[in-house]
């Protein structure tokens, strides 16, 4: 019993470091090390180095280093794909940072919503939501800053979302002249359908606090308590089997996720059949990439 001991306090003192220094200058400054029992970790950078994943003791951590805002590109969701292909056949956990002090992710490339290039962007974020709806492991979204748009979806799609006090969450996207496809079908099942509405149709940031009152949020901590937090929840789930955690986590997710994949398709035929060929959609990104107020024409 004292050697199991000895095992979790390392593992939560390995945790708090792999956080600590993955949000102060990006997983890329990690060394392997190996824990009591262990192998050394597997550390890989993919996708132009956008991508950092770190895999040790059947825990992958996923970290998104595009600083300061960690916005994801299309280069960037396809390298999250293939990270997670990695992680998933290896993990019982997999937990996802934002490197830098700012932000977990602002979300999406606006300038990849443009009508030559928004279809190859959802096809290469979406496949990253439907590699993670198969999957039976535990997903942690670990979130600091800024939670917007694509980086709100993929934080809201985890298990477990942990955030610090100071967190900023929202699905700007109508501001834009658009609207968040996984949202629009995940939101309603997590927060109901009101609070669904007035986030995405009013595209309203909110705090922490509030994320957490209506459900989005798993556990607020202080800013500089992230680490500590992640390393607790980690050290309370390795306790469990984990094949039994497994089991639970997919049959929750038949029982209220078993039609994401066909209702993600049917937003998607929507969004790029019809709101894309919308003047006021080419309208709202064209003005935020030119910097202005956009113009709308109600077309």
């Amino acid at each position: 019993m004292k050697s199991v001991n000895r095992f979790v306090v390392t593992c939560r003192r390995t945790a708090t470091r792999e956080f600590e220094r993955s949000s102060k200058s990006g997983i890329r400054n990690f060394r392997a090390s190996s824990l009591p029992g262990s192998s050394a970790a597997t550390i890989m950078t993919i996708g132009n180095e956008t991508i950092q994943l770190r895999l040790e003791d059947r825990t992958a951590w996923i970290t998104l280093d595009r600083p300061p805002l960690n916005i994801l590109d299309i280069s960037m969701m396809q390298a999250l794909d293939a990270a997670l292909e990695r992680a998933l056949a290896k993990c019982d956990f997999v937990i996802f940072q934002g490197a830098g002090p700012k932000a977990f992710s602002s979300g999406a490339e606006i300038a990849d919503h443009t009508p030559e290039r928004v279809e190859k962007m959802l096809s290469a974020f979406h496949a990253v939501f439907r590699r993670l709806a198969a999957a039976d492991c535990l997903k942690i979204a670990a979130v600091h800053g800024y939670c917007l748009g694509g980086g709100m979806e993929l934080a809201t799609f985890c298990d477990f979302v942990l955030a610090t006090e100071s967190g900023q969450f929202g699905q700007p996207e109508i501001k834009l002249g658009c609207f968040p496809p996984v949202a629009m079908v995940t939101l309603p099942h997590l927060i109901g359908m009101r609070a669904a509405a007035h986030l995405i149709l009013t595209g309203q940031q909110i705090n922490t606090a509030e994320a957490s009152r209506l459900g989005l949020v798993t556990r607020v901590v202080p800013d500089d308590k992230l680490a500590v937090a992640l390393a607790s929840l980690l050290e309370e789930l390795q306790t469990l089997s984990p094949s039994v955690l497994q089991l639970t986590r997919k049959t929750l997710g038949r029982m209220h996720f078993a039609d994401f994949a066909k209702q993600l398709e049917e937003v998607e035929r929507v969004y790029l059949t019809e709101l894309m060929k919308t003047q006021d959609a080419r309208e709202g990104v064209l003005a935020f990439l030119e910097k202005r107020t956009p113009i709308w024409k109600g077309k």
